[in-house]
């Protein structure tokens, strides 16, 4: 009994210290989502503008065939960027992340595309590594808190990539978006080449700017594209540095209410335990105080 009494001691202290480091997680995951949905907020007026910029420059002449904007007839290759977190703790956030990856790439393999994945985050490099996977670039160490250089660098090489002639012929963006602090979705969208989209309805903010080139729209497009294509990266990398901090922070808190729980549920188990061998000790000095009784009541 007194063997059983320490087991459980050794557990719930245990258990304790896991729940101090489970509920620390937590408070930080809370604390950096405020600051990760601000940086959210202050990036979206920029990708609106420059995507009306880009839209505008595309509706405003009669035919564009820069080489972002061109599809090729029979794609043999597919660049997917698939944006996964630097560290655990987090849930399922990585792992609804790969499996949505691992479908798109089953999509692109029916249409006989080969699919090469891009990876950022040290889990997703990790989680290819292991599976013997070849991974056309990757980068890691700012999943978290990532910033528009770190964006530019990605879209360099995915660019480059794209416009080498043996290179990529698409570009798809694996990621997760934050729609709220218990919800965030994995969303998968093509960035590459340009989609464009005739339409009757009128564009969001308004009427588009009318601009007159000088020397050509291509050579305008030279510039503002891969500004359109950095701000899209930029823009998946917040959602997804604050989705990663609300997974964690929703994983940590069911962390520490388990930890609480096994430490109620052992804490229970300690006190019938110790309720248990008291009721033996007193049994066996009642059973002791009688046999002194009986031995004394012979005697006489």
């Amino acid at each position: 009994m007194g063997a059983q009494l320490r087991l459980l001691r050794r557990r719930i202290k245990s258990v304790r210290s896991t729940a101090k480091i489970t509920r620390a997680q937590e408070l930080i995951a809370s604390s950096r989502i405020v600051k990760a949905q601000a940086r959210m907020a202050a990036a979206v007026p920029y990708e609106r503008e420059i995507t009306r910029a880009v839209t505008a420059v595309v509706s405003g002449t009669t035919s564009v065939s820069h080489p972002l904007t061109v599809e090729k007839e029979r794609p043999a290759k597919a660049g997917v960027l698939i944006v996964t977190s630097d560290r655990g703790f987090a849930g399922g956030f990585n792992a609804n992340l790969l499996r949505e990856a691992e479908a798109l790439a089953g999509l692109l393999r029916e249409r006989e595309v080969m699919p090469v994945p891009f990876v950022m985050g040290r889990k997703g490099i990790a989680w290819h590594s292991f599976r013997g996977r070849p991974i056309g670039a990757s980068w890691s160490g700012f999943s978290d808190n990532p910033t528009y250089g770190h964006a530019k660098q990605i879209a360099d090489t995915l660019i480059e990539a794209f416009k080498d002639e043996n290179g990529i012929d698409e570009i798809h963006i694996v990621s997760t978006s934050f729609v709220s602090m218990l919800t965030q979705e994995v969303t998968v969208k093509r960035i590459l080449p340009l989609e464009i989209e005739v339409s009757t309805e009128a564009p969001a903010g308004g009427p588009l700017p009318y601009f007159e080139f000088e020397p050509s729209a291509d050579e305008v497009l030279d510039t503002l594209l891969p500004r359109y294509v950095e701000s899209r990266i930029f823009n998946a990398l917040l959602q997804s540095a604050a989705s990663e901090h609300a997974a964690r922070r929703r994983a940590m808190k069911s962390a520490t209410d388990n930890a609480n729980e096994l430490i109620r549920v052992f804490t229970q188990q300690m006190n019938q335990a110790r309720q248990a061998e008291i009721t033996q000790e007193i049994s066996e000095i009642v059973g002791g105080a009688n046999a002194l009784a009986d031995a004394a009541a012979g005697k006489e």
